[in-house]
């Protein structure tokens, strides 16, 4: 185990290949599982502030339920996550083409909104948990992704880059830069 600030990073964490690969697994990860993406507080105010401007991207039935006081729910382990369409896909997945999407990446796209999606979406496959005084990097392996391992070995893909934009924006660009220096001597 490796550790940036209060960041814990499994050793074997450079040696990680991955690249999400939408045309072949349609974006899985936003429809299949039995609870929603988990959330931070401050991104629940920011999506009840911006709704509005989400609503016209997500499903007509999403769309017509969802209020500022359900768009969000508890997991089993008590933890905020997005609220699930008939216990299926989140709230905030809408399709192009049989592809999954983010209503709210698309509001964000279209400069609506400051927020991109929620982070643990952003970071997937990456799970940040609390252990302790640290935050612990973990890599979530789930056989819906295994089109992006075969993607990112295919093309020499590391996860550490693919997700560069996430973690950056997660823990910052100096977090960011010593990681990436720990990952260059790997």
């Amino acid at each position: 185990m490796k550790i940036i600030e209060d960041v814990l990073i499994p050793a074997d964490f450079h040696r990680i290949r991955f690249c999400c690969d939408l045309r072949k697994c349609k974006g899985a990860c936003c429809v299949a599982g039995d609870a929603g993406a988990p959330l931070e507080a401050e991104e629940i105010e920011l999506i009840q502030d911006h709704l509005e401007v989400i609503r016209p991207f997500m499903q007509p039935q999403a769309a017509e339920i969802v209020t500022c006081d359900n768009l969000f729910d508890y997991d089993q382990d008590g933890n905020l996550v997005t609220a699930l369409l008939d216990h299926r896909e989140c709230v905030f997945t809408n399709f192009e083409m049989g592809i999954a999407y983010c209503a709210i990446e698309k509001a964000f796209q279209k400069k609506n909104i400051s927020i991109r999606k929620p982070i643990s979406c952003f970071l997937y496959p990456i799970r940040v948990v609390k252990e302790g005084q640290f935050r612990k990097l973990i890599y979530h392996q789930w056989d819906i992704c295994d089109s992006a391992v075969e993607h990112g070995q295919n093309n020499n893909i590391r996860l550490a880059d693919f997700l560069r934009v996430p973690l950056k924006e997660k823990f910052g660009k100096e977090w960011y830069k010593m990681f990436h220096d720990m990952l260059k001597k790997e």
